[in-house]
């Protein structure tokens, strides 16, 4: 079984918490690390972002590591290869997060199978139109067993809900805003509207939460909400600030969400 499936099937009654990195940020040779303190730590999933020169979906904070990223001389065949080297280490799910432009340069065959090679269960690409999904990339994912996981925004419409419902498999990334990536202090009752109607729509997909969630509050809605959350800017800023040491930027997240 597929990774991600594994784990939405066996954590029922938990709340899981994925983290968000950018590879080879703030250290070209980190990744590796970051993954296993991650692992080491009781993190569910992690997202390992590919760096890309223009994240249009990303905040400064992101933005700012995909640019430390490159000129650290990360790239997407040095990345696979990090991730080779650990592969029979990691026992949790891996999900590359990544823009298409990268990734039809490699190749889709090609990407998916360096993917399983690499001990990837699927992938994030926030600019793939949902046509060149069906059409290209979800033949290849299926082929390879890997996971192509959506996003949907408040502004998505129900009907799209369903149909990526309907087409996709392991989980619905739930951005909390239709804004760029950051920290929020809160989620105001428009946006817990939104939880709550996607929560009544009952899609057989389980869902994960993202953007935005930095502190206790945000973090309880989203938990409440869904099977999870999703950190990423909050813990990239952290990891950044203390250096690349995994173990500190945990210390440090942990102490932010208790409060």
């Amino acid at each position: 079984m597929n990774k991600i499936n594994e784990l939405f099937a066996n954590s029922k009654d938990r709340k899981l918490l994925s983290l968000y990195f950018c590879a080879g940020a703030p250290t070209l040779d980190g990744t590796a690390d970051v993954i296993q303190t991650l692992q080491q730590r009781g993190i569910s999933m992690i997202e390992v972002g590919i760096p890309f020169s223009d994240p249009m979906a990303d905040g400064p904070v992101i933005q700012d590591a995909a640019t430390t990223a490159l000129k650290n001389g990360m790239t997407l065949q040095m990345l696979f290869d990090q991730l080779k080297a650990i592969k029979e280490q990691v026992h949790i799910p891996l999900v590359l997060m990544g823009y298409l432009n990268p990734i039809m340069q490699y190749g889709i065959e090609r990407f998916c199978q360096a993917c399983v090679d690499s001990g990837v269960s699927g992938m994030i690409i926030p600019d793939l139109p949902f046509d060149d999904y069906l059409k290209s990339v979800k033949p290849a994912a299926d082929k390879y067993d890997l996971r192509v996981i959506m996003l949907i925004t408040p502004e998505t419409s129900e009907e799209r809900i369903r149909f990526i419902d309907d087409h996709t498999d392991g989980f619905i990334y739930m951005v909390s805003s239709a804004a760029i990536t950051g920290a929020q202090k809160s989620f105001d009752e428009q946006k817990q509207e939104y939880f709550r109607h996607i929560n009544a729509m009952q899609l057989r997909n389980p869902r994960m939460i993202g953007f935005g969630i930095s502190n206790k509050q945000t973090l309880q809605a989203a938990q409440d909400n869904a099977a999870g959350a999703i950190i990423g800017s909050k813990f990239v800023s952290l990891l950044s600030e203390a250096g690349g040491d995994a173990n500190l930027a945990l210390d440090r997240l942990f102490e932010a969400l208790a409060q």
